[in-house]
């Protein structure tokens, strides 16, 4: 033991005994006076203690002078109320409108994301970025928007984007107009073709020649799919045709950048062999060639990069992540159909990112190039952050690039980037001349967005309305529009103005109350013994310190019936100097106010009375307990005896530190009164007594009655010559009688039936006769004649045996409904093989005679037993008379002898026989209950090349969940890796092997799964059908045959197949006919 010093509560002042001492003598003047004099209140309401303890930290109870620790230091706080952080009493008022303040007009404002809508966002960001777009969007007519709810949810919200004092806008109208689940994330381009379809009918319905084409005129391209003859050189007709597209879907697997992509789409295609092309003039299937020929293109144009493809072995989607590398800016001449001597440069203005390895899930960001200023942007839903003239950002600090190559202006070839910086991006420096292009390379980019040189964005001259106004620098916003973005703007202004007011409405107040709370604390103390002062209530002192409202004065806690302060409460009350009571009442009101006259006598001569009472009560058990201890010890002095409970006066002896009679001191006869009145006999459990004297008897007596006075019950008294009570003697003496008898009924049982009460085994023979009982009630039987002592009361008599053996038969056909327990020879003697775990124990003859003598049981309606060896390889060997001399110490030792045979052994045949058809019933319905489980544990364990213990081959083979026994060492044996796995009758075997997966590091397509001897092969099957129990131990062994992979890209795509089907934009008014309805309605009025 360590003899260092206790630090604990080094710094608690500790309590004078002295000073207690003290009090008790003034109490015990006062009672002796009858009277209190103004210093003895002064003493005991302790007036005089200093006003604060030096280096005091926390605020004192017993000190009414004491007001450290009401309030913090002067740079501390608490957790809540008045001393609060001010960041925290500032956030509690909400969020600050003000931080959503957009810097300024030339900063483009975010989206809000409403779940899962950041693709939507992104599209919507790249739309509006493109001013020819979004100036035919804002120029439609007012009276199409209101019949176009789509448009005109969409025109506001691009209004919102160019003149909100927002930095990010609400995108709910628009996406809810679409009627868009916000839960599930959507595929970018797909969202985006539907929506060029979606605003293309809008739109038509509008007479503004800008806005009405503004899809077609941007985004609208041509191609046609040219299949030629390669014998007679003819085109099919279908060749000429030209098909319209807004965006060119691009391969990305196995190719390095976007001139591959296009050289790859546009690739020529050669149909030979079964597919041989019909030509028309040659009138046969011929050799040709098809491909793609691109006849026009758009001034903004869209590459769709195809990063998801189809794994049809898995019937699942995986996303390519390799690098893909595209210029800053492209000659789309070379690739034409039509080739002429004038270049189409295009220039890169926007990259659509998706994040995540995912296909279903992850997220989408647009980096947008502002055509006026030439700075790049990244949109990130509600955050848009500046890149600078770089699209990944690589001329900014926070963001790392590289070098890679640059190429000459206007030519074309694929270019492989140096590196790519964190897997993701990676910006190629070039000189600032027009010879030299940039090219950057991506993981994550999705969509490219090219806008014509000389043609940017597709612009054209405004061609706005009059009365139309003008912001930011000459854009215009029609006026119904702009006079909406003033009313949301002006309740925006309004909603900061309201926060800052409230919160400086908030501060003031707090720093107010502060201000008050550390003037009246320091002005609170009572400096001189003749200085006026208030008693005040310590917990409403606290409230109103730490509360930023606190309530009225309220000292009614610290009143006593008198209406006055007792003695009693000096330690929840403080001496407040008047003057700090005066500045507190005249603000806050309450009271009432109690002052140095309010000191209440009467409690004051009571606590005196009680404390000399208290002395008494002390000295007087003090004596006593001498007594009391010398009567536990059977030594008892002359004169009157009186009874009472030895159990009670061992604990009364106990007990120390008592002042006053309390609980305890009740009921010392209450255990030895019978309920006649009388005295117990002391043979009755608990009635035990000790002989006390009459001076010890009347103390106790009368500490008693203190407590409950008149208890006649707990407090009877019994002199020394009280008699007992006959009729309870009478009755305790039947009880032994028939204990007595039990006693000898279990010793005749034990006795009669000595080798079933030891648990012994019987050797069977194949002449004699035997019965069969429940292993159950055998059980019960066993516990109930061999318990002996305190235990023999409490142990359950077994029931009914007449009902028992009529339980073991089947009502409809009166036949057993178990089966008979199992056989084993041992050294030619033959033993039920488990009697512990059968349902059933075979007994002899002798047993069950004896049996039914005792215990009521009609002889005949027994189970009769026979041994049958007629299966048996060795009857010679079985076939053993009862003369067969065996010793006891030979069948003793039958357990534990070894050559246990079991093949074509003897079986036991029953009377009545065996009911096959109710007991197949009852085996299906049981089976069916142990499969239908939920939450439990089975065990799976990693076997690495080599054969598993016996245990789980022997154990975990059978098909019902039986009792296993697993000898020690098997138990002991640490082989390989296991785990317990939590699952249902439900988890299928694909879902187990996930688990594996997760657990071990196996592939599922590796795993080789056992139970015992079984292999547990497919994935649709459930647990429950390959009949997999709670408990089981199953094993598995890795093939090594597949390579390994990342479970994530498993789990991720599987889960989000197995959650929801893919239902793109079914339901939504993207590919509904409403909007087909609604266009066609207004174009017609």
């Amino acid at each position: 033991m360590s003899n260092r010093t206790s630090t604990r509560n080094k710094n608690k002042r500790q309590r004078s005994d002295n000073n207690a001492e003290l009090i008790n003598d003034l109490y015990r003047k006062i009672h002796l006076s009858g009277a209190v004099s103004k210093d003895e209140i002064r003493q005991l309401y302790m007036y005089e203690k200093p006003v604060c303890f030096p280096g005091c930290r926390v605020n004192t109870k017993d000190n009414l002078n004491c007001f450290c620790g009401l309030i913090p230091t002067l740079n501390g706080n608490r957790k809540s109320g008045l001393w609060q952080k001010t960041s925290e009493i500032v956030s509690s008022l909400g969020a600050d409108p003000s931080k959503d303040t957009r810097d300024s007009l030339d900063t483009p404002a975010g989206l809000t994301n409403l779940g899962a809508t950041c693709y939507a966002n992104s599209i919507l960001q790249f739309l509006y970025m493109n001013k020819s777009f979004r100036e035919g969007v804002l120029s439609v007519e007012p009276e199409v928007l209101e019949q176009q709810p789509v448009l005109d949810k969409i025109a506001r919200l691009f209004a919102q984007l160019h003149a909100s004092k927002m930095a990010f806008v609400d995108s709910a109208p628009f996406i809810e107009a679409l009627a868009l689940d916000n839960g599930i994330q959507q595929d970018s381009h797909e969202f985006l073709t539907l929506l060029f379809s979606l605003l293309e009918q809008c739109l038509s319905c509008s007479k503004v020649s800008k806005a009405r084409t503004v899809v077609q005129d941007l985004f609208r391209g041509g191609v046609s799919h040219v299949t030629k003859c390669s014998k007679c050189g003819n085109q099919s007709e279908a060749s000429s045709n030209v098909e319209d597209f807004y965006g060119l879907e691009l391969n990305v697997k196995g190719l390095k950048g976007l001139d591959e992509s296009l050289d790859d789409y546009l690739s020529v295609e050669e149909l030979q062999g079964d597919n041989q092309y019909f030509c028309s003039s040659c009138a046969t299937r011929v050799n040709a060639t098809r491909s793609i020929k691109l006849q026009s293109l758009p001034p903004v144009l869209i590459f769709q990069l195809k990063r998801c493809v189809f794994l049809p072995n898995t019937t699942t989607k995986k996303k390519i992540s390799s690098a893909f590398s595209f210029s800053g800016q492209v000659n789309m001449a070379r690739w034409l159909s039509e080739q002429s001597g004038s270049e189409m440069i295009y220039d890169l203005s926007a990259v659509l990112i998706h994040k995540g390895a995912a296909v279903n899930s992850g997220h989408y960001v647009a980096h947008i190039k502002d055509q006026d200023t030439g700075l790049w942007w990244e949109f990130d839903d509600e955050l848009v952050s500046e890149l600078g003239q770089h699209p990944f950002g690589g001329g900014s600090s926070t963001t790392p690039s590289k070098p890679a190559q640059s190429v000459p202006g206007g030519q074309s070839g694929p270019v492989e980037p140096k590196s790519v910086v964190n897997g993701n991006h990676t910006d190629a420096s070039s000189s600032e001349t027009n010879k030299h292009v940039q090219t950057f390379s991506s993981t994550d980019a999705y969509m490219l967005m090219y806008s014509l040189r000389n043609q940017t964005n597709g612009d054209r001259k405004s061609q706005m309305g009059s009365g139309e106004l003008k912001v930011n620098g000459g854009a215009c916003l029609p006026p119904h529009l702009l006079k909406e973005v003033d009313e949301l703007n002006k309740s925006y202004e309004e909603s900061c103005q309201q926060y800052n007011a409230k919160k400086d409405a908030k501060l003031a107040l707090i720093n107010e109350r502060r201000l008050e709370v550390r003037s009246v604390i320091s002005e609170a103390p009572v400096q001189s013994p003749t200085e006026s002062f208030r008693w005040m209530s310590v917990d409403w002192l606290r409230q109103w310190a730490d509360n930023i409202s606190p309530t009225e004065i309220d000292n009614k806690p610290i009143q006593c019936v008198h209406g006055k302060v007792p003695v009693s409460k000096i330690t929840s009350m403080k001496r407040l100097s008047t003057k700090a009571w005066n500045t507190i009442s005249s603000k806050h009101g309450g009271g009432p106010a109690l002052g140095e006259d309010d000191c209440c006598i009467e409690c004051l001569m009571e606590t005196a009375r009680a404390t000399v009472s208290a002395d008494s009560y002390r000295d007087g058990r003090t004596s006593m307990r001498e007594l009391a201890e010398s009567a536990l010890a059977g030594k008892c002095p002359d004169g009157q005896l009186y009874y009472v409970s030895k159990s009670w006066l061992g604990q009364w002896v106990r007990r120390r530190n008592i002042d006053l009679p309390c609980e305890a001191d009740t009921g010392p006869t209450a255990s030895i009164r019978c309920p006649h009145g009388s005295l117990m006999p002391e043979q009755a459990p608990g009635a035990r007594r000790a002989l006390v004297p009459e001076n010890l008897w009347l103390f106790i007596y009368k500490s008693a009655n203190e407590v409950k006075p008149d208890d006649m019950i707990g407090c009877s008294v019994f002199p020394y010559d009280s008699d007992v009570c006959p009729q309870c003697s009478v009755e305790l003496t039947e009880v032994t009688s028939m204990e007595d008898t039990l006693r000898d009924f279990k010793l005749k049982q034990r006795q009669s039936h000595e080798k079933l009460a030891l648990g012994k085994t019987v050797p069977l023979f194949s002449n004699n006769k035997y019965y069969l009982l429940p292993t159950s009630w055998l059980s019960k039987w066993r516990s109930h004649v061999t318990a002996v002592g305190k235990n023999a009361s409490s142990t359950e008599e077994p029931e009914n045996l007449n009902t028992v053996i009529e339980s073991l038969k089947c009502e409809q056909h009166s036949r057993l409904l178990h089966r008979p327990p199992s056989l084993v020879r041992k050294r030619g003697v033959i033993l039920q093989k488990a009697p512990t775990v059968d349902e059933l124990t075979i007994i002899t003859e002798n047993d069950w005679i004896l049996f039914c003598k005792d215990w009521n049981v009609n002889q005949e309606k027994g189970i009769l037993a026979e041994i049958d060896l007629s299966n048996s390889v060795e009857d010679s060997m079985l076939g053993m008379s009862e003369d067969t001399p065996i010793t006891e110490e030979n069948v003793n030792n039958l357990d534990d002898a070894n050559g246990e045979t079991e093949s074509q052994g003897p079986t036991v045949k029953t009377y009545p026989e065996v009911c096959e058809d109710c007991i197949g019933e009852r085996e299906s319905c049981e089976l069916v209950r142990k499969l239908n489980y939920c939450n439990e544990d089975i065990c799976i364990c990693f076997v690495r090349g080599k054969e598993p213990p016996k245990y789980i081959l022997e154990g975990s083979g059978n098909m019902e969940p039986t009792n296993r026994r697993i000898s020690k060492r098997s138990r002991r044996t640490s082989y390989g890796n296991s785990v317990n796995l939590n699952v249902s009758g439900t988890t299928t075997l694909y879902e187990l092997k996930m688990m594996i997966w997760q657990s071990f590091g196996i592939v599922k397509e590796n795993q080789i799964l056992h139970k015992g001897t079984k292999i547990v092969d497919g994935e649709t099957a459930t647990l429950a059908d390959e009949c997999i129990f709670p408990g089981d131990v199953l094993w598995v062994t890795d093939s090594e045959i597949h390579e390994n992979r990342d479970i994530a890209d498993e789990l991720s795509d599987t889960k989000m197949e197995v959650q929801q089907l893919e239902g793109g934009f079914t339901g939504t008014l993207l590919t509904s006919n409403i909007g087909t309805q609604v266009v066609s309605q207004g174009c017609y009025n």
